[in-house]
């Protein structure tokens, strides 16, 4: 049945379908005396070559009357990687503004090339936590095989990152250093004392003291009651700030020059190195990120990135929650820290913050990193209430059923209350759950269980129809994605 599909990728013409196979003639790629395209047939997808030599050798498939059928595996995607490399992720060398665009279905980056492909952005297309990737039952090397996939399939060129997004762990680092990534994002969370905070000022003298001498002399030489000045900012640094933030930073600071040293200063390749320090209690006071700043270019530490957790609420999957003038000011202070030691700011839990996506891009100068991810996962969702609306509907039901048990990963704001029952909605209105931010967070962070999760006899109550639904209508998620992920760009004066 492919024997006309090999007859048209040996002559000057490739067509688009024949005999319900789709093939998708932007992948249509050469070396030397052989050729392979990406084709589908049905859900299934594949890449078919035909020639001769090195390429055609590698690929591992079937071989029929001249030409090989290959599926697209993890081995196969190395192939593609030896001989296009523009199908590998690549560290942002040129310091590009960035953003991540986590997929945690692995099908939405054929939706980010096309929102990107007409802009000057560098797109993270493979980007996913370790707690991503054990509520989907994925593995890392799965997150990269599918937007290298998806670059083949899309023939973009322009290169792409893979990150290895929110490590807490030496052992993590090196593991996904191995499979691909080219940048590590470290989450410093578990070294950071939030406790510190809710102290007295009695308690935190008294914690204080408890130190090591030669670390508190150590930052007060360096710091105590010294006034600090840098472009665009002044910060005075007094006894009580300076105990907060050596107390609860100190050790975070450690692991960071710890991590440096043992493995990104001497990894082979370029890498780029984002600290975040998002994870805590209240935001990031920009004396504290300061300190930290100054540690880090006293340790000779480079960083790509850094994120800082700014003041309001940057709750999963909606608008920003929050006074629009403090952030302003606040976001223009880090940048002055960010800028004068040679870094950008990177902002998380970028997803639909629509209100403060012209101040970023302003305050940044254009220069920043924005990481999203969940948002995509809704835009999937929202195709599945449009198309499917009986699967949305279970889809609906188990996501209240689970709702406290997400709650315990992920802090949101959500009142149930303000959620509509499904039987007082038809099928036409259930997409207007994810115009409603309740509806948005509640299927947000539920998306683990309604992936993985199995009735008595070990089959998934959920996955499988919810994945082939998705299949089914492809074409619409796409356009989902690059219609949504297009207005994150536009807002922030990136398209």
């Amino acid at each position: 049945m492919y024997k006309q599909l090999i007859k048209d990728l040996k002559g000057d013409s490739l067509k688009p379908y024949y005999e319900g196979i789709k093939v998708y003639t932007d992948s249509l790629s050469e070396y030397l005396a052989a050729k392979v395209v990406m084709i589908r047939q049905g859900a299934q997808k594949f890449l078919l070559a035909t020639g001769s030599g090195a390429l055609y050798d590698a690929l591992i498939g079937y071989e029929n009357n001249g030409f090989k059928l290959a599926f697209p595996t993890h081995e196969n995607r190395l192939v593609l990687n030896k001989y296009f490399p523009y199908t590998a992720p690549v560290a942002n060398t040129e310091h590009r503004t960035s953003v991540g665009l986590g997929d945690r279905l692995g099908l939405a980056t054929p939706g980010h090339i096309r929102a990107v492909k007409d802009t000057d952005v560098f797109p993270i297309f493979a980007q996913q936590s370790v707690r991503e990737l054990d509520m989907t039952h994925r593995k890392y090397e799965d997150v990269i095989d599918a937007a290298s996939y998806a670059v083949f399939q899309e023939g973009y060129k322009k290169g792409f990152g893979a990150d290895g997004d929110h490590l807490k762990t030496k052992e993590d680092i090196l593991k996904e250093l191995d499979l691909g990534a080219t940048m590590i994002t470290l989450d410093s969370s578990e070294k950071i004392d939030n406790t510190i905070l809710d102290l007295s000022d009695e308690e935190l003298l008294v914690k204080y003291e408890v130190l090591d001498p030669s670390i508190r002399s150590y930052y007060e030489d360096k710091y105590l009651d010294k006034d600090i000045a840098i472009e665009g900012l002044s910060l005075s640094i007094n006894k009580k700030q300076l105990m907060r933030d050596v107390l609860t930073y100190y050790a975070a600071i450690n692991f960071i020059r710890e991590v440096y040293e043992e493995i990104i200063v001497s990894f082979k390749l370029p890498l780029d190195f984002e600290i975040s320090i998002d994870e805590t209690a209240t935001p990031t006071n920009p004396i504290s990120h300061y300190i930290i700043a100054q540690e880090l270019k006293d340790r000779n530490i480079l960083i790509s990135t850094m994120a800082p957790r700014f003041i309001g609420e940057f709750q999963k999957g909606i608008d920003y929650i929050g006074d629009l003038e403090m952030f302003t000011q606040d976001i223009r202070a880090h940048v002055a820290i960010a800028e004068h030691y040679g870094y950008r700011i990177s902002v998380h839990s970028g997803s639909d913050k629509f209100s403060i996506f012209p101040i970023v891009a302003k305050e940044t100068h254009g220069k920043f990193h924005v990481k999203t991810a969940g948002t995509n996962w809704l835009e999937a969702i929202e195709v599945i209430s449009e198309k499917e609306p009986a699967l949305y509907r279970e889809i609906h039901a188990h996501a209240l059923e689970r709702f406290s048990d997400a709650t315990a990963l992920y802090h949101v704001t959500t009142n149930l209350a303000n959620i509509p029952s499904l039987h007082d909605v038809e099928d036409s209105k259930l997409p207007d759950y994810l115009k409603n931010n309740d509806a948005r967070q509640l299927l947000h962070i539920t998306y683990g269980y309604i992936l993985r999760d199995q009735d008595e006899q070990g089959n998934f109550i959920l996955r499988e129809r919810f994945f082939d639904a998705l299949d089914d209508h492809m074409e619409d998620y796409t356009k989902h994605l690059d219609e949504h992920i297009s207005r994150h760009l536009s807002l922030l004066n990136l398209k």
